[in-house]
């Protein structure tokens, strides 16, 4: 049993990446159940496993008292005595109890739990392996599908990509090669579970970061992304460096940087706007390509605007089924209300300003009885100019 069992350790060690030290802490406890169980044996024991020679040996171990009460348990000064003279009472004794036969059972009773330690070694370091890669993108391939999840093999294990990850313009087949965002990573009792998206705004985070190296690099930092998943987004970006625009580094010469997102995404149009610290500029980009002639704000709520666009802009600006003010809106967090000029001059004209009423001046009784004599001392002053 010796070779053959170092020889397990030594391949368990290099295919499966378990370390010796794992194994061979669960085949000590595996082996002092078997003892316990098979010998009917209850006092305390310990099994040693000889790392170099592949040797086990069990041992008793007894505390040294005064009078001995259980013999399972306790030896006495005495008896320790003539072991060695140094034994006091309170110190433990080993004493080796190996039956000749217990290679066998130990054989047979440690496989199933060793293999259960190894499994959950395993499953231990898939989590940790996978666990680093939460909120980040990886390329798997499609495996299989059922009426819940699609399952997408990432390497050492499969992840699970659900119906509300999946794109909507996308149809997953055998064989295909995606790049999935790992939305986050479970430890459950069935061992790792992986959850990835399609869907996730985060996906088109880390496809800039992979096709842009300004991004990557944080000269270009993205701000916020608004998206409805196979169909279109927009995003906003800013520049740390002033000379470097932005817009302009995410669509690349002839948009070739923005077209190779567009094309991992099966189509989904995209918008990349501006960012700008006034709220009023950063909207009017936000709702790209249509012009934007006028933002006014709600004065009781800063994150409520009206967005005057001229009559012709006023469908583009509203977009198809009022997707592009819906992702203006989810963009720059504010709540976008879209009024043409026609329908603006038609309020203001409408609008009635409050009547104000006339009230009598109020005179200070005092100066009412002196106004009579100064008007007419203004009046003889103004008849005798030479006086």
């Amino acid at each position: 049993m010796s070779k053959e069992m170092l020889n397990a350790l030594d391949t368990l060690e290099a295919e499966k990446g378990v370390s010796k030290e794992i194994v061979i802490e669960a085949l000590e406890a595996a082996l002092v159940s078997a003892y316990k169980r098979h010998y009917g044996q209850s006092q305390n024991v310990e099994v040693e496993f000889n790392e170099k020679k592949g040797d086990i040996h069990v041992y008793a171990v007894k505390e040294v008292t005064e009078e001995v009460m259980d013999s399972q348990l306790e030896v006495s000064l005495k008896e320790a005595m003539n072991i060695n003279p140094a034994y006091e009472i309170g110190d433990t004794i080993r004493f080796e109890v190996t039956p000749k036969d217990f290679g066998r059972i130990a054989a047979q009773t440690a496989k199933q739990v060793i293999l259960q330690r190894v499994r959950e070694a395993e499953r231990s370091i898939i989590y940790n392996e996978y666990s680093a890669y939460e909120k980040d993108i990886m390329q798997g391939v499609v495996e299989r599908q059922d009426n819940r999840y699609i399952y997408v093999n990432l390497g050492k294990i499969e992840a699970v990509l659900s119906k509300q990850d999946q794109m909507p313009n996308e149809y997953y087949k055998p064989h295909d090669r995606i790049k999935v965002y790992v939305s986050r990573v479970e430890n459950t009792s069935k061992g790792p579970q992986v959850f990835v998206s399609r869907s996730h705004p985060d996906l088109l985070r880390r496809l800039f970061e992979q096709e842009i190296p300004e991004v990557y690099d944080g000269i270009v930092e993205i701000v916020s992304i608004a998206r409805e998943a196979g169909d279109r987004a927009k995003v906003a970006v800013r520049s740390t460096d002033p000379n470097i625009d932005p817009v302009g580094t995410c669509v690349g010469p002839k948009g070739q940087r923005v077209q190779a997102i567009v094309n991992e995404l099966k189509g989904e149009n995209m918008d990349i706007v501006e960012w700008d610290e006034d709220p009023a500029v950063f909207i009017a980009n936000s709702l790209n390509p249509a012009q934007v002639e006028d933002v006014i704000f709600d004065i009781d709520n800063p994150k409520v605007c009206t967005v005057v666009v001229p009559d012709y802009q006023l469908s583009l600006a509203i977009g198809k089924r009022g997707q592009n003010a819906r992702l203006a809106a989810k963009l720059t967090a504010h709540k976008i209300d879209i009024k043409s000029e026609s329908d603006m001059e038609e309020f203001y004209a409408n609008y009635d300003e409050p009547e104000v009423e006339e009230s009598e001046p109020i005179v200070d009784e005092e100066i009412a009885e002196q106004a009579p004599e100064a008007i007419e001392e203004v009046e003889s002053s103004t008849s005798n100019p030479e006086e």
